[in-house]
């Protein structure tokens, strides 16, 4: 397609985000799983843990995040704040791509000292954003993250922007709590961080689109073409940024653009 100007782009990506942030979007989407409760905790938990093994075939992710709540028995965090050592037993066999059930007991464990410690996410993130991005917030939620006993391997189920990761999983995470709620699909129950502070959830659908619209020049899906890609939506709304993340996943995977 031929370059837009930045005014035709703009309502370019503001028409797309409009159309695909509707309620439809969640039948095939991972969020789906947070709509199933409505408890913030439930909501943050079962959002967190979905985010965690969203990579891979869209059906695994939606069957496996599936099952991730049946075995926290539907109530994730009752779960996580009452469980003990013995509950763990009933996650022997879970696995999603490199995510098993050793991830699992500690994910659970470590959930517990979040909430033990900060009362909820959102307390820990409020703690420790900058007033532009959250990307220290979650440097910082990863070190606390894994403060206690674990195995190395678990450590890589959650990203460091601060070595250079575009951390798609966990911005997507908190696109959901933080974005309004107002067009049914994220949640908006984050009231104190701000959608303007938000990074995109960079993948390879919205990264390939991004550069076929010359708004992202740099060629790996890193902590760097976040940055660039980051700058170039804040320019086109500072207010809600990622708001472009509609518009950008739901060209590369619904248009093939």
């Amino acid at each position: 397609m031929k370059r837009l100007s930045k005014a035709e782009l703009k309502d370019f990506l503001d028409e797309k985000s409009i159309f695909y942030e509707q309620p439809k979007f969640i039948e095939t989407d991972p969020i789906q799983i947070p709509h199933l409760f409505t408890k913030k905790q439930d909501i943050e938990i079962s959002g967190f843990l979905t985010a965690t093994i969203s990579w891979g075939n869209r059906k695994s992710i939606l069957k496996n995040a599936h099952k991730l709540m049946e075995l926290l028995g539907n109530s994730p965090y009752d779960f996580i704040i009452n469980h003990t050592e013995n509950d763990f037993h009933r996650f022997e066999g879970f696995v999603h791509r490199t995510f098993n059930s050793i991830d699992l007991s500690y994910f659970v464990t470590a959930l517990k000292h979040i909430y033990t410690k900060y009362n909820d996410m959102e307390g820990f993130f409020m703690q420790y954003q900058n007033e532009d991005n959250l990307q220290n917030a979650i440097h910082n939620f990863k070190k606390e993250f894994f403060c206690l006993p674990h195995q190395s391997r678990t450590e890589k189920h959650i990203s460091d922007p601060n070595k250079n990761s575009a951390a798609k999983r966990i911005n997507m995470f908190l696109r959901w709590m933080v974005r309004d709620s107002v067009a049914g699909v994220d949640f908006g129950i984050w009231k104190n961080l701000s959608p303007a502070q938000l990074s995109c959830p960079l993948d390879v659908h919205s990264g390939n689109v991004a550069r076929k619209l010359g708004i992202l020049k740099r060629k790996q899906n890193d902590g760097k073409a976040l940055l660039e890609l980051d700058t170039q939506l804040r320019s086109l709304d500072s207010n809600d940024p990622v708001k472009y993340d509609y518009a950008l996943f739901g060209l590369g995977v619904f248009e093939k653009f």
